[in-house]
């Protein structure tokens, strides 16, 4: 992915968390890492796997919506089948979480 493309993407998905979830973008980190390979449903070839962890946030449809909208991102902005994709969510006690010298909680 080159740097302009690799760019949007971040912007896309942090806008889109944020949004969904209901927190201030400025606590949302997203990251892409390109140097991993995959092996899904026994082939190689493009897929990803989005890892998303908050305090709180994900709870009755939130994980659906943000599954769908992340799938759909990806699809469009890399070209990914959504059957290529897995999600992984965590919600994450704020005690657990450090940032800028303490916890969230």
């Amino acid at each position: 992915i080159d740097e302009t493309r690799r760019e949007a993407i971040l912007e896309s998905l942090s806008k889109l968390v944020s949004g969904t979830i209901g927190k201030p973008e400025r606590y949302v980190m997203a990251a892409v890492h390109e140097e991993v390979s995959i092996l899904m449903s026994g082939e190689q070839g493009p897929a990803a796997f989005v890892d998303l962890r908050s305090i709180g946030g994900l709870g009755g449809r939130v994980k659906p919506e943000l599954s769908k909208k992340i799938c759909a991102l990806l699809e469009e902005q890399l070209g990914l089948n959504p059957e290529r994709i897995y999600l992984n969510f965590t919600d994450v006690a704020a005690s657990d979480w450090g940032w800028n010298g303490s916890t969230f909680g």
